[in-house]
């Protein structure tokens, strides 16, 4: 990535603790604003909402909130126009929307689905649907997938009741579930997508759901820890396995055709360490990111796929290992990566 240019390529913020999950919000007038999840391993954890003062180029920290347990993934609702209100989603015990305004978060709800147990099954990840902002995809431990439906009340005085329900849960994997993604596919409110400990890749239909679609299944059956779907193209995603130490496996990101189920059309194998974040191109249905333990984040050209792509077109070394990567949504010239208790933008 070039140095050059009057604007700066690379801004880094540090926070008071390792960061684990991390996410840019969305919204046009909230340019260069991300959440950041602390990775603590004991019960009080924190989010952070940092933006970047282009002025003075720095970041800073406008709003630190508690969180039970660290987050296993952050999203800012997927609202482009900036017609809902400002609201952020976290996943870890359960689900939980927060609304963000200038001078507080506050808790709007907490999304539980097991009401007559006293313990909870941990929440791997979720995703929040871009054509239908009122849906919300959680994906657990306990092998099942819940579709939640979301209603945003009128404000009335100070309070905007933003309330959930569940729509559907089911039984996604043979194992704990990892995550899950909407998919652009028919319209992109209906498909969905999910991986998991049996290591399986497996596709659903909201309108359809007494049967699923497996894609993809792990050669060796390690569990697949993540999926991407391709931003442009609907018939592409990404997904990786589980690094298994001493086995002599690569660390490999698979990308996926949805028309030619279980054959991979790519392998992108040049990390060193284990993988562990995956981002599609906003903009383009032919680049992705990974970013791994090996310190360094990766940008890939794939269009002469099926031709075997031997190497990346970008390389980033940063200066420990890259725990998560998230590319721009609304700023597609930009990625974010973060590492310890770093987390840095930089211009692609």
């Amino acid at each position: 990535m070039s140095l050059h240019g009057k604007r700066k390529e690379i801004y880094k913020y540090e926070a008071p603790w390792t960061v684990y999950a991390m996410n840019w919000s969305v919204r046009p007038d909230k340019r260069f604003r991300l959440a950041l999840g602390s990775f603590v391993e004991e019960y009080n954890n924190k989010v952070q909402l940092v933006g970047l003062e282009e002025e003075s180029s720095e970041f800073i920290c406008r709003n630190t909130f508690d969180h039970p347990y660290p987050t296993t993934k952050l999203m800012w609702i997927p609202d482009t126009k900036g017609v809902y209100p400002d609201l952020l989603a976290t996943s870890g015990d359960y689900l939980r929307i927060w609304r963000v305004s200038d001078t507080e978060t506050r808790l709007e709800c907490l999304l539980n689905n097991n009401k007559n147990s006293d313990f909870c099954a941990p929440l791997t990840s979720f995703d929040w649907n871009e054509v239908d902002p009122n849906l919300l995809g959680t994906s657990s431990i306990d092998t099942t997938c819940t579709i939640w439906g979301l209603e945003t009340g009128q404000v009335l005085g100070r309070v905007n009741l933003v309330s959930g329900h569940v729509k559907t849960q089911l039984i996604a994997h043979d194992k704990e579930v990892y995550d899950i993604a909407f998919s652009r596919a028919g319209g992109g409110r209906d498909m969905f997508a999910s991986v998991g400990a049996d290591g399986s890749v497996r596709m659903f239909d909201l309108r359809h759901l007494e049967h699923s679609t497996i894609i993809y299944e792990d050669p060796q059956h390690h569990p697949l820890l993540r999926l991407c779907w391709n931003k442009q193209d609907p018939n592409y995603l990404a997904t990786m396995a589980m690094d298994v130490p001493y086995t002599g496996a690569i660390p490999t990101v698979v990308i996926l055709d949805v028309r030619v189920p279980c054959t991979p059309v790519a392998r992108l194998n040049n990390h060193r360490a284990c993988v562990n974040g995956i981002a599609w191109a906003p903009h383009s249905s032919c680049h992705i990111c990974t970013a791994a333990d090996d310190h360094q984040a990766l940008i890939w050209d794939i269009q002469q796929m099926p031709r075997a792509i031997e190497d990346p077109i970008l390389a980033y070394t940063a200066e420990g290992e890259i725990n998560n990567v998230q590319w721009a949504s609304t700023q597609p010239d930009w990625i974010a990566i973060c590492y310890n208790n770093c987390l840095e933008i930089l211009r692609v």
